[in-house]
Parts: structure tokens; C-alpha cells; sequence
């Protein structure tokens, strides 16, 4: 039987039992459109996660620490690198070895340090950072009250919310609505900071005031042993916005609570632990640096630039790392949810059988007319996989369609939910073309599957007792 004769019978069999076959491609749509919405509420929640590291500023970044520091040195880097006394510092000229990388986009300090913040003559101990002019892209900032760093030498701070809950005296109480961040951020912004810190200097310099020193200096202390002198100086700061999100959530205890412009930060000098360590270094020299952070252009090169950086002589870590359990979470997920969305398609599977079979009882002499005129067992099972596959394909490319429609609603319907909690809209599915794809064809395999026993029991009717049937 020749393929556009075996099309035209088909879909003229289909046609003879609308209703019948047209319940049974239903549950196919209603099957596929449960497989493919759960597994694109899966991808789009990995999608989802895997934004939020990006806007973090986190995903796209290597984390550099000099193997002198042995708070960062394990086992592993013991065998495949120098020993912590032979390695390299970590100074300006490394930092700057290391921006000029492939594929690295930049290369910034981590300068951190706990130090004294007097508002309204009230002393606050906290811990402060510098950001670089790329952290305004952080998702941290997105809804920050205020603005970012005006420019990059500003004298600006810009707080995170607790901070600004200390400064302002509002402790939160259990059973106590929490205090909104523009609640926060009115009375603050525009007020200013004093921010005492120590400095480090040359030890022949002396204790001459410096270009950011808006006070007196003290007299110089200087350190035994060390080529150069700390001084403690002031610098006055303009608050200009407060953030509700931590931009740096992540680092544990070490997480700063003000923030400042990273070249204002670098014109301060502030003594660092790394100076206390590095003291045989000579007066003058570059800055010794805790860590660098690396930004690199594309997550796929993170491993690339790792590999690179240690090479060099340091240790490198990177969000990646640390996110490989993450990855397998939404691996096994995804497998949870394709498992229970086929149990929808397992129960369209039994429908299709279902529907053949009858199919066959109720076609029996028209089976043995076509035996009867020289068609092949070959023939009558082509012919009903191609009235299984016919059903799997349109029920495929309905379900997609269906799994589509539910997934936009619910997205619509989580999006209303967050605006009225005041959080910003999220995008929780996709759809991937290639998922698509795998839906309609999975239909498709599994109706020819259900087609199996219809069409191998009509291929075995006998054509003299099928003549005789009514």
C-alpha cells in the first residue's frame, strides 16, 4: 500500500469516529501538556536561580586569595602548588597582571574593614566595603532608596537597611511590622557620616594631614619592625541611598554593612590585616590586597580563568563551585517532575489502545475485504500505526499548546500575588523550543507504542472469519 493511500485511509477512519478518537486525542493534549508543564516549571525555575547568581554579581566572578593567607589553603593546593612561604603577594601589579587575562573583564580589590561611624555624635562599629562602578548593575541596588555613588571618588556611603535600622534606633520586635525601607531611607539620605579609620603611611612621611583627611591627624603610631606608620584620620561621607537586599549576603560574618566607591576607598590608604603580615615589604611599595575579584566575561569561561589564575601561584574559587550540588538539585527536579507528568501520558497511552481495539472489533470485515484483496498483515499494522501516530502528533502539538496556556496563567497569577506582597514580578516558566520538539515527538513514539497490540491482533485476523463477522 502506497503512503498517501495509507494517509487517506487513515484520516478517513479517524474521521468516521470523531467523537471516539477525538476523546482519545485529548488525553494525549491533557498528558503532553502535563509533562511539558512540569518540566518548564522546572526550567524556568533553574532559569530563575541561575538570573539571580548573574545579577548577584556573583556567577560571572573568580574570587583570587594569595596562598599566604592559610585560612585559604587546604590539602589539595598543598600537592599542586608552592608552599604558602613561596608563593606570590597579591599586590596592584598582580591585580593588574591578572584584568589583562582572556575573557577577563575586570579585576577589583576586596578592600573590607571594621572601623568607627559616628552619626549624630553616636559611635557605630561596623564593617565597611568598596564597590566598583559594575556593582550598580547589582540586583541589591535595583530598588535601592536613593542613588548609587554619583562617581567613583564621591564621598558617599551607601547603607545596607540594618545598618540604617541602627542608626535611626529601630531595633525589630517579634509581632512588629518591619519597617519599610523608604521609611528608612527619609529621614537618612542627604545626612552625614564621620568615618574614623587607620591609615597607613610612610613612616617618613609623618603625621601631615592627607587630601581625604577632613581632621586633624593625631600623632603617628608607628609598628616595630615595619617600614611605615599608622595614623588615624577622619573622612566625612554623604549618605546616598539605603538597600534592602544584601549585596553580600553571601560572605557569611565577613559581610560589610556601608559601602563605599572603590577609588575613594583606594585614596584612603586604610590599614589592611594584609599590612600587618606583609610588613618586610618596603615603605611605599603597592598595596597588598586580602583577595581580588575577577569578573570574567561569560560563566562558560569561570573554569578557564580558574585554571589560569592558579597557575599563577593562587588560590581561585568561584560561585561555580559551590553551585554543583545546586545543579544536580534541579537534574533530579527535573527528572521528578518529567516522572510525574507522564503519569497523565501513561493513562493516554491505555486510551489509545482502547480506542484501536475497538477499532478492530468494529472493523473486522473491512480488515478481511482488504486481507481479501491482496493486502498485506504488513499493511492493516501500517495502517493503524498511522491512525496512533495521526492521534500522537495532533495530540502532541494540542498539548504543547495547552502546557503553554497553563503555564502563562500561573505565572500571571504568582506575578498578581508578589505585587500585592510589594516584591518585583518574576518570570517562574519557559518553554524551551527544544522542549517542544521532545513533546511532540515523546507523542508520537508513545502512540505508535500503544499501537503495538491493536495493530499486531489485526494483522492476525483471519480474512474468512473476518468476511464472516456482524
Amino acid at each position: 500500500m502506497k503512503l498517501p493511500d495509507l494517509t487517506e485511509l487513515a484520516l478517513r477512519n479517524l474521521r468516521e469516529s470523531v467523537l471516539r478518537n477525538s476523546l482519545t486525542t485529548i488525553g494525549i493534549s491533557v498528558g503532553v501538556a502535563s509533562l511539558v508543564a512540569m518540566l518548564s516549571l522546572g526550567i524556568g525555575l533553574q532559569q530563575l536561580a541561575s538570573r539571580r547568581l548573574m545579577k548577584s554579581g556573583l556567577f560571572d566572578t573568580v574570587v583570587v586569595t594569595s596562598r599566604r593567607d592559610l585560612r585559604n589553603f587546604n590539602r589539595e593546593e598543598e600537592r599542586n602548588g608552592p608552599a604558602p612561604g613561596e608563593s606570590r603577594i597579591l599586590d596592584e601589579p598582580t591585580r593588574l597582571e591578572i584584568e589583562h587575562l582572556p575573557n577577563v573583564v575586570e579585576a577589583y580589590p576586596d578592600i573590607r574593614f571594621i572601623t568607627e561611624l559616628r552619626y549624630e555624635d553616636k559611635p557605630h562599629l561596623t564593617m565597611v566595603a568598596a564597590l566598583p562602578p559594575s556593582a550598580q548593575t547589582n540586583d541589591a541596588f535595583e530598588a535601592v532608596q536613593g542613588h548609587f555613588f554619583s562617581s567613583d571618588v564621591a564621598p558617599e556611603a551607601i547603607l545596607q537597611k540594618a545598618f540604617a535600622e541602627e542608626l535611626l534606633g529601630k531595633t525589630p520586635k517579634a509581632g512588629v511590622d518591619e519597617t519599610s525601607v523608604a521609611e528608612l531611607a527619609a529621614p537618612l539620605l542627604g545626612k552625614e557620616l564621620t568615618m574614623r579609620y587607620a591609615q597607613r603611611e610612610a613612616a617618613s612621611i609623618g603625621p601631615s594631614k592627607s587630601a581625604n583627611d577632613n581632621s586633624t591627624a593625631p600623632a603617628d603610631q608607628s609598628l616595630a619592625g615595619a617600614a611605615y606608620s599608622v595614623v588615624s584620620r577622619e573622612q566625612k561621607l554623604k549618605i546616598v541611598g539605603v538597600a534592602d537586599l544584601d549585596p553580600e549576603s553571601m560572605r557569611g560574618p565577613t559581610r560589610a554593612r556601608v559601602f563605599l566607591p572603590l577609588k575613594l576607598a583606594e585614596s584612603l590608604h586604610v590599614m589592611q590585616p594584609t599590612d600587618l603580615r606583609e610588613v618586610s615589604r618596603a615603605a611605599g611599595d603597592e598595596p597588598v590586597y586580602s583577595s581580588v575579584s575577577v569578573r570574567v566575561k561569560s560563566p562558560s569561561q569561570i573554569q578557564t580563568v580558574e585554571d589560569t589564575v592558579k597557575k599563577m601561584g593562587f588560590n581561585a574559587f568561584s560561585i561555580l563551585d559551590a553551585s554543583k550540588s545546586i545543579q544536580q538539585f534541579f537534574k533530579v527536579l527535573d527528572v521528578f517532575l518529567g516522572i510525574f507528568g507522564s503519569l497523565a501520558l501513561a493513562v493516554a497511552f491505555i486510551g489509545i489502545v482502547n480506542t484501536l481495539v475497538m477499532a478492530i472489533l468494529e472493523r473486522r470485515r473491512e480488515i478481511g475485504i482488504m486481507k481479501a484483496i491482496g493486502a498485506s498483515d504488513g499493511d492493516v499494522k501500517r495502517l493503524f500505526f498511522a491512525e496512533a501516530g495521526a492521534m500522537g502528533i495532533l495530540g502532541g502539538i494540542v498539548g504543547v499548546a495547552l502546557g503553554w496556556a497553563i503555564g502563562q496563567v500561573i505565572n500571571l497569577g504568582t506575578n498578581i500575588y508578589l505585587k500585592s506582597q510589594s516584591f518585583p514580578p518574576e518570570h517562574f516558566w519557559s518553554v524551551p523550543w527544544w522542549l517542544v520538539a521532545f513533546a511532540v515527538v515523546f507523542s508520537f513514539f508513545v502512540s505508535l507504542a500503544a499501537g503495538l497490540y491493536p495493530a499486531g491482533r489485526a494483522a492476525r485476523l483471519d480474512p474468512v472469519q473476518a468476511l464472516r463477522y456482524e
